[in-house]
């Protein structure tokens, strides 16, 4: 398609000098799926360094919660930055205390909190484990197929959405047993509730070779996010949430991807009323600023001593003010603007499905929605090289997109994003759609 605010090729002479620097001096371990080098953004609209425009519905992966650049943020962040950069975690200022009070505002505990700051979302899961350890005493964990928890070796150990994140960097942490996430539309167990089979399933693994007084936690994700974000069935989190009163189990809800308004609650665990023991965050936390934290009930934070866990650069005031303002302006307008405009989305998208039958399954809540695509065939095969062209494609026609699980399209733009935005972005989804499906020949 003709799109008039792409102006050069793609990548064009600019992006393709930036990209051979690139090549010189940074690691190539990176997994990058098309060359798009920005310059500047402005809401949902990024450019890059030849002038071309795009829609982002990627949002840095669900990091730039209030858009890109949104000046409450900026601003929050120049007056911090005025004042200092950097105090260690060793001494105390307004801005780590502030951000801690209104992070113990929004929890989704229902009772008292205390919050370790960090820099990133495996930060803030490996403070999680090591809290839950410390606790309990306990050494085993439980872990989800298909879950991401962050590439330090003990969130690693937990990383199950491709092999290629493990591989090479075994042994990981020891302990960690993986179970399916319950994905009703690509059941791995017997039964029409994949959730109460996968509980069924925990609970035999207690019997047999896991021993429940040794499970220090379960690290979940209330919604996966690179496995295909997937929607567990209603009655899953609070059996989970049941099996681990049972046993004295900690339930760890990983909200990197899901929290900060992205479902069109502040965590996605509330839509099934669930109350989690830990919470991990980061990602849209700090609108694009490195911010990571762990939220854990009072009466289990308390509990470490001091010296028990540290690090040098959490409570930053520049990244805890801009994460100050992020919650405010989710709390304010964008977790509503979230539910409103990603019901909107979802229509548009599930009208796109009836029209296309390798669209197979739409799913998601608020604005984290997934676009599963399958091969013309009754087993419903993943559409792997579907998937990946669909997403060149896109960028080529000016729609920034991220893939997940096996062929799933994910769509995360910024909360801020209106109905005018995601209506261009179906226009652009569909012509892309179009031109990937030819390009195989379908």
């Amino acid at each position: 398609m003709q799109n008039p605010h792409i102006k050069t090729e793609l990548p064009g002479p600019k992006a393709r000098a930036l990209i051979a620097r690139d090549a010189a001096v940074v690691s190539p371990s990176y997994p990058r799926d098309y060359p798009f080098a920005m310059s500047h953004g402005r809401g949902t609209e990024v450019w890059d360094v030849d002038g071309n425009r795009f829609l982002d519905f990627a949002s840095g992966i669900a990091v730039c919660a209030t858009g890109h650049a949104h000046p409450e943020v900026v601003d929050a962040v120049k007056r911090a930055a005025e004042k200092f950069l950097h105090i260690s975690s060793d001494y105390w200022h307004e801005n780590f205390v502030g951000l801690a009070e209104r992070l113990a505002a929004v929890a989704p505990m229902g009772e008292p909190v205390m919050s370790f700051i960090c820099q990133s979302g495996t930060e803030s899961v490996e403070g999680a484990l090591k809290l839950a350890r410390y606790v309990t005493g306990r050494p085993r964990f439980i872990g989800f197929l298909g879950g991401f928890h962050g590439r330090t070796m003990g969130s690693l150990s937990f990383t199950s959405s491709k092999y290629t994140q493990q591989k090479g960097f075994a042994p990981t942490m020891p302990g960690v047993t993986h179970v399916p996430y319950p994905n009703p539309y690509r059941p791995l167990l017997a039964g029409s509730d994949q959730g109460k089979a996968v509980l069924d399933y925990i609970r035999m693994l207690f019997e047999r070779n896991v021993p429940p007084g040794e499970v220090a936690a379960i690290l979940v994700e209330p919604i996966q996010g690179e496995g295909g974000y997937l929607v567990p069935p209603d009655g899953f989190l609070a059996g989970l949430r049941a099996l681990c009163d049972e046993h004295g189990i900690l339930l760890i809800c990983d909200e990197v991807q899901s929290g900060v308004g992205r479902t069109g609650r502040m965590f996605a665990v509330e839509h099934w009323g669930v109350r989690p023991d830990v919470v991990t965050s980061a990602k849209g936390l700090g609108s694009g600023l490195p911010i990571g934290a762990v939220i854990a009930r009072r009466s289990l934070m308390e509990q470490w001593k001091r010296g028990a866990h540290g690090n040098t650069y959490g409570g930053n005031p520049v990244t805890c003010a801009a994460a100050i303002a992020t919650l405010e302006l989710v709390r304010r307008e964008y977790m509503a603007n979230a539910a409103r405009v990603g019901e909107h989305f979802m229509g548009r998208l599930r009208e796109l499905a009836r029209h296309y039958p390798c669209i197979g399954d739409v799913r998601g809540k608020g604005l984290m929605i997934g676009m599963e695509l399958i091969e013309a065939d009754a087993e419903r095969t993943p559409a792997r090289a579907l998937c990946d062209a669909l997403v060149t494609r896109a960028y080529q026609n000016g729609l920034i997109l991220l893939s997940c699980g096996t062929s799933t399209v994910r769509f995360m733009p910024p909360l801020s994003v209106t109905v005018a935005e995601v209506d261009e972005a179906v226009q652009l989804l569909r012509a892309s759609l179009d031109e990937a499906l030819a390009g195989q020949g379908a």
